[in-house]
């Protein structure tokens, strides 16, 4: 059985809602962007996100494939969530941007650093 978990950016202008389990498993990337950014994902699926308020200040950056959308807010910067390169299907929440953890997370390293390599140990996590 999957709970409500509201979450925002840091000015909550983004505002959103993911439904989860209450034993979650959140990776913890090395690659540059999520280790210079502090982000904690968990990879949903798209039916277990929405976005309540602030599509109007989300922006979006890509890089390398261009197949990751990472949207960020335009007035405080916070990446609250994107849509990863792993799991196109699928929304990347930021563990650290919901206002509460669910009762029981795991958190894993993942070689973000040797992405091509490692990749397929996530191509799950939208389903």
């Amino acid at each position: 059985m999957k709970k409500k978990y509201p979450g925002s950016c840091h000015c909550t202008a983004v505002k959103f809602e993911v439904q989860l389990p209450d034993e979650v498993e959140s990776e913890r990337c090395n690659c540059s962007i999520c280790a210079k950014s502090g982000l904690l994902h968990v990879i949903i699926p798209k039916r277990d996100f929405t976005l309540l308020s602030g599509e109007d200040v989300l922006s979006t950056y890509t890089f390398n494939t261009g197949a990751a959308k990472h949207t960020f807010c335009k007035i405080c910067g916070i990446k609250a969530f994107y849509t990863p390169r792993s799991n196109p299907d699928g929304v990347s929440v930021n563990l650290n941007c919901l206002d509460k953890f669910p009762p029981k997370v795991r958190i894993v390293d993942f070689d973000g650093q040797n992405w091509e390599q490692n990749a397929h140990t996530l191509a799950h996590k939208s389903k």
